[in-house]
């Protein structure tokens, strides 16, 4: 009887994923629909923060000094108290468009405040003189296609976004990479449907932190980036606050890439505890709420099978529908369908890794990242 009731749940859940979530696993990329004119190109002002990013940050900045693009392009790298030599990396890479750049050194971070929102904050102060029409925020890992910057302004001036996010497509060479990264992409859509968060009917909002282009007057009404100063999560907060009162846009980028590398497992592990507790508002019952949930979802339906009858049929098809529905993202990252069968073991991994997060945070070790404490439970430090 138990057995019956969770195929017949698994099977329900598969069957709104795939017909009700606002058709999040059709994973595409949208094309540049027009280039924008030189008298009317608006400006735009790059932020990109950088903590201990020397391996990176030289090629990101390069490939947004190579942009084409019709209008200026002002960029401003915000060295966030970097160990490494992340500041002469850039200026190295830099050194023939010296006078597109400007390199500044965040000052020491005030209570209240995640060290990336400071950064990003002294960026936006630094660019004010430039007086931009657009902000784009992105990561010092992230390799812009040429036609980067273009995509993102004539998606949002053609169809009057305030906010166009697109996610770059992330690292997937080693193994850990190749088993991880097609399910994390999977996930994010799966709650953040890009269908739903380009509605304005729809709550739903976010953003993918690697590029973010925000509207200048938005911004500003939001009340800038001190708006969302203690956010971990702080794509998806910027999402939602432009949303408040604007429009939003989240799509996947096909050419502009992340190169950053995980350190095998244990690395994309670290990555999914940063935040996953912080996620779930720190709340135990949301915890045991997921846990059981990831589960049903996608732990449940390959056991199921072993039981044969109806129980069976209704947890193969659940699985079926599972492997259906990750197959367009494995093809997205070129991955073979054979890992789509493998989803539920992917997800056991994810479950763990949020566990993972939630002691992390109760020991006191939440939201560790190059050194920094972010979401540690006393809340005292950035």
């Amino acid at each position: 009887m138990i057995a019956a009731c969770i195929a017949t749940l698994s099977f329900l859940l598969w069957l709104y994923l795939l017909l009700g979530r606002g058709r999040f696993w059709q994973v595409s990329t949208p094309p540049i629909e027009q280039k924008l004119l030189l008298m009317s190109a608006p400006r735009v002002a790059v932020v990109v923060p950088a903590r201990n990013e020397a391996d990176v940050v030289g090629l990101a900045v390069r490939s947004l000094l190579e942009q084409d693009y019709a209008g200026r392009v002002q960029i401003f790298v915000v060295d966030d108290h970097s160990s490494d030599e992340t500041v002469n990396v850039v200026r190295q890479a830099t050194a023939s468009k010296s006078e597109q750049l400007t390199i500044s050194s965040a000052m020491p971070l005030p209570v209240g405040w995640k060290g990336k929102m400071w950064a990003l904050s002294q960026g936006v102060q630094q660019a004010a003189r430039f007086a931009p029409d657009y902000f784009l925020f992105t990561d010092a890992d992230i390799i812009h296609a040429s036609d980067s910057i273009a995509s993102l302004v004539d998606r949002a001036q053609g169809d009057k976004f305030d906010l166009v996010s697109m996610m770059p497509r992330l690292r997937c060479s080693s193994l850990a990479e190749r088993a991880l990264i097609p399910a994390f992409v999977f996930f994010f859509l799966m709650l953040y449907p890009p269908e739903w968060v380009s509605n304005p009917m729809h709550k739903t909002a976010a953003a993918a932190g690697g590029c973010v282009l925000v509207r200048a007057e938005a911004l500003e009404r939001m009340g800038g980036v001190a708006a969302i100063r203690n956010e971990l999560i702080d794509d998806c907060a910027l999402g939602r606050k432009i949303k408040r009162n604007g429009r939003v846009w989240l799509g996947l980028a096909q050419n502009t890439h992340s190169i950053r590398g995980y350190d095998g497992f244990g690395g994309i592990g670290r990555m999914i505890s940063r935040t996953a507790f912080y996620q779930l508002r720190h709340s135990s019952w949301l915890l045991m709420a997921t846990v059981l949930g990831m589960a049903i979802t996608y732990l449940a339906p390959p056991v199921l099978v072993c039981f044969g009858g109806w129980v069976a049929v209704l947890g193969g098809t659940a699985w079926f529908m599972m492997i259906a529905a990750v197959w367009p993202t494995l093809r997205f990252y070129s991955r073979s369908p054979l890992w789509a069968p493998l989803l539920p073991a992917i997800a056991a991994f994810y479950t763990g890794a949020t566990v993972h997060s939630a002691v992390r945070y109760w020991l006191g070790r939440g939201g560790e990242w190059k050194g920094r404490l972010q979401d540690a439970k006393s809340h005292l430090v950035g």
